[in-house]
Formats: C-alpha cells, structure tokens, sequence
C-alpha cells in the first residue's frame, strides 16, 4: 500500500485552516544558492500562501561570515512580531550549522534544531515535536499501529530524522536498532522488522524482498541514480540511458508487484517531503497559540 503524502499533507493544511491564523510572521533563511535549499524553500513559501501566513524570506550571500549571519539572524528574530523562523540546511561548508542554529529561542524554533529546543525535546517538555518525529507519530497514528507491540529498525541516526526519531521511538516500542547505510548484510537484518524509518543518503538501499508481510516503511531518505533505461531498471552507466539523473529514495518499490504479500510504504517524491513540511507549519501555529 502507498501511503500518500500528499494527501496527508493536505489534511493537515486543511486542520489548520481551521485554526486562527498566527498575526506574527515565518522568517525564512537562506545562505548561498543551494539548488536542493531554494526547492525546499519554495514548497514552504506555497504552503504559507495557502494558508495566509506572512512568509518572510531572507537571502544571505554563500560568502558570509558566521559571526554576520547570526548578528543578522538575531536582529530579524527578535523582532516582536516574528513567530518562528527556520535555518535552510544544508549550510555552505565554512559555517558551522549548530552555532547558527541556536541563535534561535526555543520559542521560535519550529525545526527544533537549536540546542534550547532540542533539550526541551530530549527531556519530554516541548509542546512541538521535531517535524520528522511528527511524522512518524501521525503516519502510524492514522494507520492504526500500536507502537508498544512492534519492532522497529531505524537507519541513520542524523540529527534531523534519526537521532530524534530514535530516542523517542525508544522506550514506545517492543524492540528498537539503530543501523547506518554501511551495516554489513543490512537487508538481511530488515526480514524481522515491522517499522523500518530510513534516513541515509543513498539511493534505493533496500527493497521489498528484504521485508516481511505487513512491514511499514517510512522513507526520509534519498540518493541520486541514473535514469531508468528501456528495460525500467536503474542502470550504472549514463551513456545507456535517454534520460537525466534522478533522486530515489531510500527503499526500491519497484519489486512490490512480484510480492506475496502486502507491504505499506512512503514513496519518494510524494511521501514523507510534504508532510515534513505540513508538520513544519503546525509547529507554527502552536508556538503562536494565544
């Protein structure tokens, strides 16, 4: 079964249509011109047009210094009429991510990136949950699955969908392990799984046949492959295929049609991405309840 993102997505959006609209503003950042960042932004800024938030976003040139961004960070959020604000990652390399981010107050944080929103989170005294987090809660919560009965594998442990995933996966949940993209005989470790929450970035990691009947799969990740050739395969080499390069994500769907059994699934695109994103705006909705 795919489990349809963007449907769920829309039911969110929907919700908060309902909802009294936050008067304050949504301060986005973007530092350089990452392709991938002005993608994300861009699903972000349609999002808040439809919901009428004020979206405000600020572009700062790849060369800046990380003293000047979180000087002007802090003078764009502190303004009192600014009620949340989001760091687009990833950032150019000579910044360090944690020291911008934490610029943020714990009030205005709707990522939970900064250490102050984090620490709320790790000690269960945040009134938001990371984004990934909130999808993983909402996703198994409309499909009916109880937590305490399953046994769950995480791959990656990153600190934007694993880490925070997995520690509050970790003591709701029959069983809980955590592996990486290089864990040796990975697929074969999945068969036993009946949650598998992928975050890595490398394409097409595992496939239907590594699981069991019934399993759930909630794919964050994604890598990039070469363009599916005549035949409908991925193949290795460019000069085979007509097509241009492609993101993928973590789990191969492609072998679900061969399969005895049932198994549910996030696709990529179409999957968890619009969620996150709908998840991102009910962060900001609750941090400006009045």
């Amino acid at each position: 079964m795919v489990i349809d993102g963007k449907k769920i997505a829309d039911e969110i959006i929907s919700e908060l249509k309902n909802q009294p609209k936050p008067k304050k503003y949504l301060a986005a950042f973007l530092i350089g011109g990452n392709r991938a960042s002005i993608s994300f932004l861009s699903q972000k800024e349609k999002v808040a047009k439809e919901l009428g938030v004020d979206f405000r976003l600020y572009k700062f040139p790849e060369t800046i210094t990380q003293d000047e961004v979180r000087k002007e960070i802090l003078k764009i959020i502190s303004h009192k009429t600014c009620g949340g604000a989001i760091v687009q990652l990833p950032l150019p390399e000579h910044l360090n991510r944690q020291y911008i981010l934490n610029v943020i107050p714990r009030g205005k944080d709707i990522d939970i990136l900064g250490e102050r929103a984090l620490g709320a989170f790790y000690a269960e005294r945040s009134s938001v949950l990371p984004p990934a987090v909130g999808v993983v809660e909402h996703v198994l919560r409309i499909m009916n699955k109880e937590l305490k009965i399953m046994d769950v594998v995480v791959i990656g442990a990153g600190a934007l969908v694993g880490k925070p995933i997995g520690l509050w996966l970790e003591e709701k949940v029959a069983g809980l392990t955590v592996f990486n993209e290089n864990t040796i005989n990975l697929r074969d470790k999945l068969k036993n799984a009946d949650l598998i929450i992928s975050g890595v970035g490398k394409a097409n990691l595992f496939s239907a046949e590594n699981l069991k009947e019934s399993a759930v799969v909630i794919d964050f990740g994604y890598g990039k492959q070469i363009a599916n050739g005549l035949d409908g395969k991925a193949i290795e080499d460019p000069r085979q295929s007509r097509d241009k390069e492609q993101i993928a994500g973590n789990f191969n769907s492609k072998a679900i049609g061969n399969m005895p059994f049932a198994v549910s699934y996030t696709p990529t695109p179409g999957g968890t991405g619009p969620i996150l994103v709908a998840k991102l705006f009910e962060n900001f909705y609750k941090l400006n309840e009045d």
